[in-house]
Parts: structure tokens; sequence; C-alpha cells
């Protein structure tokens, strides 16, 4: 267990400050002694898969936190793979391709875990994790699993049912169906062609920031009301894709939020819609006396 660790070394935006401890376990059963631990000792527990659709602010994290990109098997069986929380979606999709399994080829880009894409439903190019899940299993902060059925997740655009009852999700089986090998590479191949071509995957990143309003796309909205390319700090709206805040030059968390802030404020002014964060923020806020506010970020 590490003590008072710096989080930017494990997010994909290269930012965040320290947790109070932090802990990478391989099993349920050390989950379990984990779970136990903060419970038994009154810490807060927070837990994290491949840090790629997530801020965590410049004051850090409080208590434990457990990332779990430990975690990571995948099995597949018959018309099904299971995998654990830790294990990257992309992984997961293509062992399914291997095993010419189709309904995971949406999700042969997207970097993050399968418990954050669980949690969040994520989604991307036509499909959601909800399309394909078939049960997820899960441990309550009192220490007791039990296995969710795809009904039971509740799921919705960016949502599931873990989002309420704070479970930490430990695996998910996926229910896929026989396809052509060549057919399922040759789609993951296109999705990923276009990620590539649209999305800034060359720096560090959140991913996709915002939530997409009803009736609007985000991107456009943030390219017509003149804001891509604005700088706060180290933070950039990317060039490559509006929707994308990136880390050009040492960006703090504090950066990454008065960007977000900016960008709604802005785009309420121009479009009268709310931009509500797709990105998962959590931590403490800084020191008020440390916290540096930079030129542009209140424009």
């Amino acid at each position: 267990m590490l003590k008072n660790e710096p989080l930017s070394n494990y997010t994909f935006t290269k930012t965040g400050g320290p947790a109070d401890l932090l802990a990478f376990p391989e099993s349920v059963d050390e989950v379990r002694t984990l779970v136990d631990y903060v419970r038994d000792h009154q810490l807060p527990l927070t837990v994290v898969g491949n840090a790629s659709n997530l801020i965590v602010k410049d004051g850090g994290i409080r208590g434990l936190v457990m990332i779990l990109t430990h975690m990571k098997h995948i099995v597949v069986n018959g018309d099904t793979v299971s995998a654990a929380a830790g294990a990257r979606i992309i992984d997961t999709s293509f062992a399914a391709g291997d095993a010419a399994l189709s309904g995971l080829e949406f999700a042969a880009g997207i970097p993050g875990s399968v418990g954050g894409a669980v949690f969040m439903n994520a989604g991307a190019y036509g499909g959601e994790i909800k399309d394909c899940v078939q049960s997820v299993d899960v441990i309550t902060r009192d220490g007791v699993m039990h296995t969710y059925t795809h009904d039971e997740m509740n799921f919705s655009y960016r949502h599931s049912v873990v989002q309420d009852t704070g479970e930490i999700v430990l695996a998910a089986t996926f229910g896929l169906k026989p396809g052509d090998k060549s057919a399922i590479r040759a789609e993951m191949d296109r999705v990923n062609g276009l990620r590539a071509a649209k999305q800034p995957l060359d720096l560090p990143s959140c991913g996709s920031v915002f939530k997409r309003p009803v009736g609007h796309f985000v991107g456009p909205m943030i390219q017509q009301a003149g804001l891509q390319g604005h700088i706060v700090g180290g933070a950039q709206i990317s060039k490559k894709h509006a929707g994308f805040i990136v880390n050009i030059n040492h960006a703090t968390a504090t950066d990454y939020m008065d960007m977000i802030h900016y960008v709604q404020r802005h785009v309420k002014a121009k479009f009268d819609v709310d931009l509500e964060p797709e990105v998962r923020i959590i931590g403490a806020e800084p020191d008020p006396k440390t916290v540096v506010h930079h030129e542009g970020a209140f424009d």
C-alpha cells in the first residue's frame, strides 16, 4: 500500500493530487480485505479503473484509493466473454473478436476498464455496454458479493445502478453472437480508424468531456462558440476535436476544471444549452492558498 501517492502518475490527463493511501488489489479476496479494512478504520474508499475518463482534483483523495487494473483476467466460454473489472475493455473486445464473437466491436478503441465501462455504460460509434452485458458481479461497501442481471443494472445514457448504490464492480459477463472473424476485425479496424482520425490520441486527455445534450452535438457547439484552441494554463480545447480537453503544458486539474466551467458558461450564453460533464470528477478541492487560476479562464 502506497502513502501520499500522486494520482497524476495514473490518470490519463496526467493531473491529480495525492491519495492518502493507494492499493492495487489482484483478486476478489484482496478487494474484500481492503473493503473490510476501510470499514474497520472508518476511512473513505474510492474505486478507480483505468483512470481514462476521470479528473482527480488537485487536493487529492482522502482515505484509500483502490485501483483495479491488476485484476485483468478475461475468459471466453462459448458465446460469452467474462472479464475482471480491471481488464481493459479494448482487450476484452479483441478477445471476443479472436473468438469470432460479435457485439463488442464498438468498444475496440475505448481506453477504459471493464469496471469503468459498466459503471458509466460507456458507448461509442452506435454501441453501448448495455447492448451486450449479461451479468455483473459486485461487492457492497459492507463486503457482501452478489450478481446483477442485465435488467437489474438499470442502464441508461452514461448511467448504471452501481452509480447509485456505491457498489464495486468486480467482473462482467458479456453475451455475444457468433460471427465472421474477418468481418469482426474489419469493423474494429474501421472504428479505430475513425477514432484516430477524429480524436487527439497523441496528447493526454480525459476523453469526451461532456455528455451529448438531446438534439445537439457538443463539438460543433464549442466550435461555433469560437472556443476551439482556447488555452487555460496548460489545458487546451483540442484543435482536432473540440469535445476534448488536452494537456499541452503541465496542466493541473484546476486548469481542467476552469476550462470545463469556461466552456459551460460560453455554450450556455450562445445556445442556452447546459453542458453536463461526462467525465467523472472526484477528489478534494486544493488549498485555496495554492490554487492558480490562469488568465483566460473567466473571459
